[in-house]
This record gives structure tokens, sequence and C-alpha cells, in this order.
């Protein structure tokens, strides 16, 4: 079995509902409640599992809604080593209008992270003896910027291929120390990297380039929501469409994207076969309402049809 493992520094007890219509003031009484583990890394395992793979969850946790999360891993019968920390697990709420099919997301900072923490929580990546290490999420506070360079360079000392999907400080920190083998920037992350529009899918390719180029990443997946997607290699790039479905949810269209890329390259599949997969998974996630993520059928069924 493929043994894949992530981490998330960030972890969420996801919340998901839905409302007839919001009303500012007023109670509003949902239906359709969900509570799931999130958290980049654990979106990924989630889908990986999913898909086959044996994912382990690296993470910290802390509070009541800690304990909520080490449960609902468990509910997910998910493989998890975690650090336990002094500050409270977050709660992120997606809520769905039903009359208008927006939907509205909240999320916070979460807790701040002493550092005798956070070396805990690397420190147990000295071991891994993964084929791939995933890096996915956002920095608690409290956590170096180049955190993510950290793990990547114990993971490194393994021969363990590390893959980043942050944003912000983790992004620009992570792509900081030795070379990615997979960066997976939304296209506003990838923006906010360079600090520039982008908007031509030549000055997308540009940027990623030149990442490549200094030895950050090997390759990079630009995802781009109904644009489609990017992937840029080494003196090659290639330019997919979003499969056309009707979107139930955007939670977690990117961690799914992630996992059925990191999926078919530990299979060792081409590069160029695993970005097909991750766009069909990418399309996937959007069929499942709330924080359901992508499902393995669903995935299969779009990559046959793309």
């Amino acid at each position: 079995m493929l043994d894949i493992a992530t981490l998330t520094l960030n972890p969420t007890v996801d919340l998901s509902f839905e409302v007839d219509r919001i009303y500012p003031i007023h109670k509003m009484r949902g239906s359709n409640e969900r509570h799931d583990p999130g958290g980049g890394g654990i979106n990924v395992a989630r889908v990986l599992v999913r898909l086959g793979a044996n994912a382990r969850c690296h993470y910290m946790s802390g509070g009541a809604a800690g304990a909520a999360l080490d449960h609902l891993l468990d509910l997910h019968q998910l493989v998890k080593t975690r650090v336990p920390i002094a500050g409270e697990t977050r709660i992120s709420t997606s809520v769905l209008e039903r009359e208008s099919g927006k939907e509205y997301r909240f999320t916070t900072d979460g807790p701040e992270i002493a550092s005798d923490e956070w070396m805990r929580c690397l420190a147990q990546l000295n071991t891994l003896r993964n084929d791939y290490l995933v890096l996915s999420g956002s920095l608690p506070r409290g956590v170096p910027d180049d955190i993510y360079a950290q793990a990547a360079a114990l993971a490194a000392r393994n021969d363990v291929r590390v893959v980043l999907d942050s944003s912000g400080r983790g992004l620009s920190g992570g792509l900081s120390g030795p070379e990615i083998f997979l960066a997976k920037p939304s296209i506003g992350e990838l923006r906010a990297l360079v600090g520039k529009e982008l908007e031509s899918d030549e000055s997308i390719i540009e940027a990623a380039d030149a990442i490549i180029a200094r030895g950050a990443a090997r390759h990079i997946a630009v995802t781009m929501g109904r644009e489609g997607a990017i992937l840029v290699s080494a003196g090659r790039h290639l330019r997919l469409p979003a499969l056309p479905v009707k979107v139930q949810s955007a939670v977690g269209a990117g961690d799914s994207f992630l996992a059925a890329m990191v999926f078919a390259l530990a299979q060792g599949k081409p590069i160029e076969e695993a970005f097909h997969l991750g766009v069909a998974a990418g399309a996937a996630a959007v069929l499942s309402p709330g924080t359901g993520l992508a499902r393995a059928d669903d995935i299969l069924r779009l990559a046959g049809s793309g």
C-alpha cells in the first residue's frame, strides 16, 4: 500500500450546515449539519485514504476542540501522530444559503504555538520512512516562517519527496529551503508570492519558471478554479481546463486536487498523468456539499471523461 505522510500545523474542526436564507441579528436554524476533521494536510489524507493509500497525519491539537478533532480523525479511520498543545484548536464554519446558492466560509487564525510545541512536532519527522510528505495548510501564530523548509530538510535526509501547499509566509518560507518536489499554489497565492497580477497564462508560466530556475521547486501546479490549472516543469508546461460540474461547495477542492496528484505520483505515474487526476479530483470535490471533499468514485469517473 502507498505510504504517505501529511503535516498539518493549523488543523481545524470543520462545521458545515445549510440555512434557507441568511439574515442579520435573527436566529437562523440550520440543517444537514456535519462535522469533519480539517486543515490542509488532514483534508489531503482523507482523500488519499479514499483512493486506497495509507496516510499518516502529523498535527497539533489542544483544548475541547482538539479532543473533538482527535475523535473525528478516529471516526475517519486516519492514522494519527498528535502533538498536544496548550492552545485551543480552531473551528471553521461553512454555511450554504439555499435561496441564493451562495456559500459563506468563516475561519480564525487559530492558537498561538509555543516553541517547544512546534519543535516536538518537527522532531516527529526525523524518523519518516514514507514515500511522500505533504506539507499543507496555513501557519499558526508562533511558528517560524521557514518551518516548512525545516520540515522539508528533515524529510530530505530520508529521501522522502516533499509536496508543499500553503499561502503567505507558509508558501514563501517553504520555498526558501531544499528543493520541493511539487508546489501547488492557487493563482491568488502565486500572485501574492511574486507580487504581480499574472493576468495571462504566459505570465503565470514565467513566474513558475523563475521559482523552478532558482531551485526552489521541481514542479509547480497552479490551480485557478473555474479557469482550470497549469502545470509547469523545467522546459515544459501543461494547461488543462476545469471540468464542467455543478458546484455544491468549494471547500477542499485544492486539497482534493493535491491528494489525487500525490496518489498518482506515489504509484509511479508521470507528472502529467498525475495532473490530469488532480484536475478530476478538484472537480469531484465541488460535487460534495459542505466539507465532504472528493469521493473516489467521482474522481475516477471524471478522470475517465476528462
